[in-house]
Parts: C-alpha cells; sequence; structure tokens
C-alpha cells in the first residue's frame, strides 16, 4: 500500500488560510502598535521635560533682569542717597520698593545698610543677619567691588518659616565714595512656585557652581545643597533609586541655570497598559478569527480570483499569465489545464510569428536582389571604354569593381556602415572615371557612426539615381553624402544639385513611398524605403524633399541604440 499524503478539502484549506493571512496583519499591527507606543511615551517625556525647562527659564530671566535692573536702579536713586546720607525722608524709599516690590512673582526682603554694617532701612527683623557669617561675606564683597552687582545664591531664615535663597546687592555711592550697601533677598516659596510646571515632575534652579536656589523636590539636594547627579551607562539621572531623563537649560546673560527631571517609571505603566491591552486584545481577536475563519470557509473565492485576475492579464496581451493553484482539489485540475491551453496558445503564436519573419526575410532579400543589376551595366559600359583609351585605368576598374562584387555577393545581411561606405566610395570612384570633371562627391561622416550596423548596400539605388537623373538638362553634377547621429536616430543625407523634381512629381514620389506595394516602374527608392520599414518599423524609411532647379535631399532614417552600436 502506498501512504497518500493528506489532502484538505475546499472548505479546510479555506478556513486554514484564513487563520493564517488574518493573523498575519494583526500581528503586525500590534507590533507597530508597540513600537510607536514606546517611541511616542520617549518623545513625550523628552518634549514636556524640555518645554518645561524652556518655559521656566524664560520666567526666571524676567525676574532676574528685573531685580538686577531694580537694584543698579535704587542704589544710584536720589531718595536712597539722601536717605543713608541725612537718615530723612525714609517713607520714600520703601514706597518706592513697596511698588517695585508688589508687582514681582518672586517677591523680597528689602534692607539698607550704612558702611558700619548698621540697619538702616529694612522689611524684615535683621536680628538674624548681624552675627551671619554669610551675610558679612556678602558686605565685605560690596565693599570691594563697590560699582558691581553682587548676585549669589544664599539661604536666610526669617520668622514665620520665611526663606529667602537668592540676593541681589550694590553699594550706595556718593561722590564716588560707598556710604552704604542695598540688599535684595528673594523667597525661596516664590521661586518654586515659579519653578512649579503642572505637566513637569522635578524642576530646579542653581547657581554657576551648581548650588541649588530652589527646588520642588528635596530628593534633588546633595552635599553643601549642591546638585550633583548620578549619571547611568544610558545617561539617565539616578535620584532615590529611580532613573530620570533630564534637560539643562542655561538661561542667558545670568549665571543661573534651569534644570527639569521626569521619572521613566511613567513610561513603565504605560507599557504595563499597552500590554495587558495587547493581550486582552489578542484574546478577543482569537475568538474572532475562530468564528470568522468557520463563517468564511463556505465562501472560499481566492481560486476564483485568481483564474479571473490571469484571464484579465490575458485579455491584456500577457501570455503568461499562468494560475498557481495547489490546492489539491478541482481547482488544482482546472489551473492544470489552464496552462496547458496557455502554453499550446503560446506555441502556436511563436509559429506564427517565425513564419512572419521568415516571410519578411525572404521579402527583404527579394527586395535586396534587385540592386545589382543597373550597377553592373553601368561598370561594364565604363570599363569597354576604359579599355580602349588607357589600360591601367581599366586595370584599376578591374580591381575597384572586384572589391565591389566580391562585397556585394557577401551573405550578410547587415554590415558595419563604414564597411559599407567604402563600397560607397569604390562606387563614386568607378562613376568618377566614367564622367571625369562632371561629377565631383563628398563624403563627411561622424566617427561615432564608423562601427554601426545597416543593412547591405543602402545607400546604392540613392546614388544611382542622383547620377541617373542629375544630369538631365545640365553637364556637371555634385554629390555629397551626411552620416551623423541626431535624437536616437542615425541620419543619412544625400544632397545632389540636379534639376531636381517639381511638386506634383515630389507628391507622385511620396505618394509610391508610403504604399505597401509598388505596381509603378520606380523601383529603387520604395525597394530602400520598403527594406526599412521592414527591418525597424514605420518610424524608419525615406524622406524626399526636391524642388525644380535646386536639387534633391534623400533622408534616410534608422533607429540608432547607443548601448551596443547596433541598429
Amino acid at each position: 500500500m502506498f501512504n497518500k499524503k493528506k489532502k484538505r478539502n475546499f472548505k479546510e484549506s479555506t478556513r486554514h488560510l484564513f487563520r493564517i493571512y488574518t493573523m498575519i496583519p494583526f500581528a503586525i499591527l500590534i507590533i507597530l502598535f508597540v513600537i510607536f507606543t514606546i517611541v511616542n511615551e520617549r518623545i513625550n517625556l523628552t518634549q514636556k521635560t524640555n518645554l518645561a525647562a524652556q518655559k521656566i527659564s524664560r520666567t526666571i530671566a524676567d525676574v532676574y533682569h528685573q531685580y538686577d535692573d531694580e537694584v543698579n536702579r535704587m542704589a544710584a536713586a536720589p531718595s536712597v542717597v539722601n536717605y543713608v546720607s541725612t537718615h530723612l525722608d525714609g517713607e520714600k524709599v520703601y514706597s518706592e520698593f513697596y511698588d517695585f516690590n508688589n508687582q514681582q512673582t518672586v517677591k523680597s526682603i528689602f534692607h539698607i545698610v550704612d558702611k558700619n554694617g548698621v540697619f538702616l532701612a529694612t522689611t524684615a527683623p535683621p536680628d538674624a543677619l548681624n552675627s551671619d557669617f554669610s551675610f558679612s561675606n556678602l558686605i565685605h564683597r560690596m565693599e570691594l567691588k563697590p560699582t558691581e552687582t553682587i548676585t549669589e545664591m544664599n539661604s536666610f531664615r526669617y520668622s514665620h518659616d520665611r526663606t529667602t535663597s537668592y540676593t541681589f546687592s550694590k553699594a550706595i555711592l556718593k561722590d564716588n565714595q560707598t556710604i552704604g550697601y542695598l540688599i535684595y533677598q528673594l523667597f525661596e516659596s516664590d521661586f518654586q512656585k515659579v519653578i512649579f510646571e503642572q505637566n513637569n515632575e522635578i524642576a530646579m534652579i542653581t547657581d554657576e557652581h551648581n548650588s541649588i536656589i530652589a527646588t520642588t523636590s528635596n530628593i534633588t539636594k546633595g552635599v553643601l545643597n549642591k546638585f550633583q547627579p548620578k549619571l547611568d551607562n544610558q545617561g539617565h539621572v539616578q535620584l532615590n533609586k529611580g532613573s530620570y531623563y533630564m534637560f539643562n537649560k542655561r538661561i542667558a546673560n545670568t549665571p543661573l541655570q534651569v534644570f527639569t527631571l521626569n521619572s521613566y517609571k511613567a513610561e513603565q505603566y504605560s507599557y504595563y497598559s499597552v500590554t495587558l491591552f495587547i493581550v486582552a486584545t489578542c484574546l478577543l481577536l482569537w475568538f474572532m478569527i475562530q468564528y470568522l475563519s468557520n463563517k468564511m470557509s463556505s465562501r472560499n473565492s481566492e481560486s476564483i480570483i485568481k483564474f479571473v485576475n490571469s484571464l484579465d492579464s490575458l485579455r491584456k496581451g500577457k501570455l503568461d499569465s499562468y494560475v498557481d493553484i495547489k490546492t489539491g482539489d478541482e481547482f488544482e485540475t482546472l489551473s492544470h489545464e489552464y496552462n496547458t491551453m496557455l502554453y499550446r496558445l503560446q506555441h502556436l503564436l511563436k509559429r506564427n510569428r517565425e513564419l512572419s519573419e521568415l516571410s519578411t526575410i525572404i521579402e527583404v532579400k527579394q527586395l535586396q536582389s534587385q540592386f545589382h543589376p543597373h550597377f553592373i551595366f553601368n561598370v561594364l559600359e565604363t570599363l569597354r571604354y576604359a579599355i580602349k583609351i588607357d589600360v591601367n585605368q581599366a586595370q584599376e576598374i578591374v580591381m575597384i569593381l572586384s572589391r565591389l562584387l566580391r562585397y556585394s555577393i557577401g551573405h550578410d545581411r547587415s554590415v558595419k556602415l563604414k564597411d559599407d561606405m567604402n563600397y560607397v566610395r569604390d562606387y563614386l570612384k568607378l562613376q568618377h572615371i566614367r564622367f571625369n570633371d562632371r561629377l565631383k562627391y563628398q563624403i563627411m561622416m561622424d566617427e561615432e557612426t564608423y562601427h554601426v550596423y545597416v543593412p547591405k548596400l543602402l545607400l546604392q539605388s540613392i546614388i544611382e539615381n542622383s547620377i541617373k537623373y542629375g544630369y538631365q538638362n545640365q553637364n556637371n553634377l555634385m554629390i555629397e553624402i551626411r552620416i551623423y547621429i541626431s535624437e536616437d536616430n542615425l541620419i543619412l543625407e544625400v544632397h545632389d544639385n540636379g534639376q531636381g523634381m517639381s511638386e506634383d512629381k515630389l507628391k507622385e514620389v511620396n505618394h509610391i513611398l508610403q504604399s505597401q506595394s509598388n505596381t509603378t516602374s520606380h523601383i529603387g527608392l520604395y525597394n530602400v524605403h520598403r527594406r526599412l520599414v521592414l527591418l525597424y518599423g514605420e518610424d524608419s524609411g525615406i524622406q524626399i524633399s526636391s524642388a525644380h532647379g535646386q536639387g534633391t535631399c534623400v533622408t534616410l532614417t534608422i533607429p540608432y541604440e547607443r548601448s551596443d552600436d547596433h541598429v
């Protein structure tokens, strides 16, 4: 007994394929969704961190420049200088301070201290400052740099848990002499309000030494209130056993910089949610596919669609539109019979095409064989007279004629244009011997056309016509031959200065050229034209321009392929 491979029936095959082909796009969709989620979460995290830093930096820059301008203005204000000098009109000084302070996002405490360290004006109890070492250092730095604005991070605690974290100060000068000091101390709580962004987790401001001026989370504070982040191998900031993305924005024209940080935990939560969603979706899809595969199995149309598509391609002329069906059912048998029929059709078309090409070759050979009699007769006439007059010239004619005959009886259907033009030169040389100075000729040939293949004896009949009709009503004849490439076509032009043709005669000749058959006695040009059309198609052939008394120009056009130099 032979073990036969078990084949699925039509319905089972449809159900199986439906399950496979349905799961593939869903699997791709899920993969793309996961990738999109990961990329999108990372972009969102980066974007919200960067945007928060940009927004905070703009606000802090405004605060900094407003206080910097105000300190410089107040230190030089006449009311402040007069108050320090005379201790009079203090209410004006306070009024100016409160007018400014009430308009600020980050408010401050205001002090005026005389040169001896005595508080002349203050908006907070100075008791905690009198013995503070940092405050003494601040006074000392202003004393050393009386013309500069001193800004620094320092922390001072006042009553009611009010803490300042940044100071603007400048010496008060009179007649270029220091008479006191002006100090603004900015509240840390107001800074915290400014740097708090709803879509951002942690934000902080530091000075140029990375000392923290204000922060929204104390986990960022290190030794000596410095921000010294630790980075892992991926460049993530490690804080309190958590991983954060950080963006740093240095505020232009200030010693301050803004840091914003967001935890990657939010991403992990998103991944958990996506995973749960994918699992639930896959379970739902599985049950749906099971149901739909049973539903669709009875409507299997894949094989029929293949047949319809193949027949449509066949109707459009694509004879290789075979049907590939390996379902093991009746459609596979039908596809085999269809492919066999298509193969037989191709075989019959190929035979017909070969028969048509063979007929074309026979017709071309018949046309080509008509070129020789006129030429040989004229040469023999010339030779007969030369034998009597000049034996050497007769010998030259025989040599040239032998070359021409040897060339013309060759079996090649196409030859290099250079070789065919050598034949033309020999032919014209014989005609020149016959007509002496009454015949002149010139051949101009582009070098790139030398190795192009063309039909053999291409120009013979045209040149014969020029000589035959060119001497009517005149004694001298000039023939010019130009060969060149133009717009992917090989152009061969034969000009003569004969009498030309009248308009009616030109129309008659053109009509003969366009005919499918020629029953007239004018066979020379028609044979050349028909030969080119049969070999190269309707776009090839002869064009004639002529006018009575102005000569004739016959132009041959042949397609030219630059890739292999073969037309």
